[in-house]
């Protein structure tokens, strides 16, 4: 039996000793609304302190790289606007590639998506009489009615619908909420016409960020699958998925091929440790003292002695016995307890089943 993904080789050194430069996603890793994700912080401290140079790539396009670098500083991340890529960036680029410089641009969101189009040398424009001949439509907490009609308007009489990004919901303190993608959808489903979209996964997000930062060995943190994950793959980087986000152990187990990540932390603290191995052994698979096995339809999770590590050994087991089981991805994972410890576990992580 052989080992199917990555992931079941895990790093035998902390990834911060081993990649010369995190990307990190923001939402959902560095911070959720406005507070920073509890000890992470520290722990970017103690990467960059390691060597690991940090760079910041996002598909809110709400705010301007200073406001991102000030709003990181002020939680304590040491960042300037330098070290952000921003979606609305990534827009403004591939609209000025398109149209040339000076074409007008309706913008829809928050004020990162008018400063990205303007520093792009395109011509901002207020309304659908303006004769914009693209619209950029990015995430902002104010977008209402007016600014989605003023869009369709505009997409209707020819101008290119163009989308920071399609992601559906955003993490916040309260929960998921509507996304960029939500609002997109409203727009194009009106229109009848599907936007262009140039955030994450399009691997320009990445690309950019390694060619400022003259990475080598570039490794993507992320809590998106679809985003972070796949644009890792798509970029050729490695990838680091987080559970501080929207991402959920039956999520991360159901993934597709292209959405597996090759580490899995907790939090982005997990840059800072080793990952253990995910080994193969009769009948199943083990990492650390957890191991999963198929049995018939369902897996089966049992704990045996020793330290706990991470907390997440269990969950990278049944993702190999999943995976291995399941190549294609997509399948949900059904999981039995094999006994008290992994019920327990189950439980933790929302894959307990009556």
């Amino acid at each position: 039996m052989s080992a199917v993904h990555p992931l079941a080789a895990g790093a035998a050194e902390p990834p911060a000793r081993t990649y010369d430069v995190a990307l990190l996603d923001l939402d959902g890793v560095v911070y959720v609304g406005p507070a920073a994700v509890p000890g992470v912080p520290d722990a970017l401290a103690a990467a960059r302190a390691a060597g690991m140079r940090l760079g910041y790539v996002t598909n809110n396009a709400a705010r301007t790289p200073e406001q991102v670098a000030a709003h990181l500083t002020h939680l304590g991340v040491a960042a300037g606007p330098e070290d952000v890529i921003t979606s609305s960036q990534a827009a403004a680029t591939v609209v000025a590639d398109l149209l040339g410089a000076g074409a007008p641009v309706l913008p829809v969101g928050g004020p990162g998506v008018s400063a990205a189009l303007a520093a792009a040398g395109l011509t901002v424009v207020a309304t659908a009489e303006d004769q914009p001949r693209a619209v950029v439509q990015g995430y902002g907490p104010e977008v209402g009615w007016a600014q989605l009609a003023e869009a369709v308007v505009a997409i209707r009489r020819g101008a290119r619908h163009v989308a920071t990004n399609t992601d559906a919901t955003i993490p916040s303190p309260r929960g998921v909420l509507p996304g960029n993608g939500a609002l997109v959808g409203v727009v194009s489903a009106v229109t009848g016409q599907e936007p262009l979209v140039t955030g994450k996964p399009d691997p320009a997000m990445h690309a950019e960020c390694v060619r400022r930062t003259g990475a080598r060995r570039p490794l993507v943190v992320g809590d998106r699958l679809d985003t972070d994950i796949e644009g890792a793959a798509r970029a050729g980087a490695a990838s680091l998925l987080v559970l501080t986000g929207v991402t959920t152990p039956a999520t991360f187990l159901s993934a597709v091929p292209e959405h597996r990540p090759d580490l899995l932390a907790q939090d982005a603290g997990g840059v800072l440790t080793p990952h253990p191995a995910v080994t193969a052994v009769d009948g199943g698979w083990r990492c650390g003292r957890w191991s999963a096995r198929v049995g018939g339809a369902d897996l089966v999770l049992q704990a045996g002695p020793g330290d706990d590590g991470d907390g997440l050994d269990g969950l990278r087991a049944l993702a190999i016995a999943h995976w291995t089981q399941h190549p294609e991805g997509g399948q949900p994972a059904v999981v039995r307890a094999g006994d008290a410890e992994a019920g327990a576990a189950l439980v933790r992580w929302g894959l307990a089943h009556d």
